[in-house]
């Protein structure tokens, strides 16, 4: 089995993107410093088990482009599941990807089977950072204001891949030049200045019905290591675990982690009939 490309043309942008297996569908929704070939393992492992999945690059990433107008990603995400004839579906998000997730089950609960947040973006939610933090972050502005596309890279590969508290390079390899060429792509990206601001949905997560797996790396920034415990307090049908020894991109530094929780929560939200609904159709 192997990804299928697709193209769609919504409104003066081309989104691309993959999708594999059949059965009811699985939408990743990437990071903001990363781009659908984040989603790679775990693809594969949810259409081996018998689901329909389904990536692609928002405006502003990966091989998606875009001229600058007024847009709305939560309008782009269902011009998507339109195209692709998905009514429902279980939504899996990290970062921004998990905002994104959250800010459409709030606007569409009914196309909600579930939610996997991990390390999840909330509109409107409030951020803190320790002394350590705050220093990498000035580094950051600093590369940014300055142009510096290859530093901006390598120091936002050490905020999110390895953590904003551990030392620069902790994880190597593969995972690391994934992300790197990700980013570097994202970063090389004409800047869309039309975007349309979303609600709060800050004050509002406790609406959000859908049964939920909350995940966060224990190296991850701090704020969200709150928010995760808030978010478990405040969403009624939410299960959370905290991943030991990873940061923010779990999906790429421990894929088969990921892997496995991710197959147990499908499966106890019907994920086993799946392949008997499909010889019945």
């Amino acid at each position: 089995m192997s990804l299928e490309p697709f193209e769609l043309d919504i409104g003066r942008a081309k989104l691309v993107g993959v999708e594999m297996g059949e059965g009811l569908a699985v939408v990743f929704l990437h990071a903001g410093v990363c781009d659908k070939r984040m989603w790679s393992e775990q693809m594969q492992a949810v259409a081996d088990a018998g689901w329909h999945a389904v990536a692609y690059d928002r405006r502003g990433y990966g091989e998606t482009v875009s001229e600058d107008e007024a847009f709305n990603h939560v309008d782009d995400l269902e011009a998507v599941l339109d195209a692709l004839g998905i009514h429902a579906a279980v939504f899996v998000g990290c970062s921004m990807g998990g905002g994104l997730a959250v800010d459409f089950a709030l606007r569409d609960p009914g196309r909600i089977i579930g939610l996997v947040l991990i390390g999840t973006s909330v509109t409107g939610s409030p951020w803190t950072a320790t002394d350590v933090e705050r220093m990498i972050e000035a580094a950051e502005e600093d590369a940014y204001e300055r142009h510096d596309w290859e530093m901006l890279n390598r120091v936002q590969a050490h905020e999110w891949l390895d953590g904003p508290r551990v030392q620069s390079g902790r994880v190597g390899g593969a995972a690391r030049e994934l992300f790197l060429d990700m980013n570097a792509l994202a970063l090389s990206k004409p800047v869309l200045t039309q975007e349309e601001e979303r609600p709060d949905a800050w004050r509002r997560v406790a609406e959000v019905n859908a049964p939920t797996l909350l995940l966060v790396g224990d190296e991850d920034f701090t704020a969200l290591i709150e928010r995760h415990e808030h978010l478990s307090e405040e969403m009624p049908n939410a299960f959370a675990a905290v991943l030991e020894g990873v940061a923010h991109i779990p999906s790429i530094e421990r894929p088969e982690l990921v892997n496995s929780m991710l197959l147990e929560f499908l499966d106890a939200i019907g994920g086993e009939g799946n392949d008997e609904e499909d010889e019945e159709e």
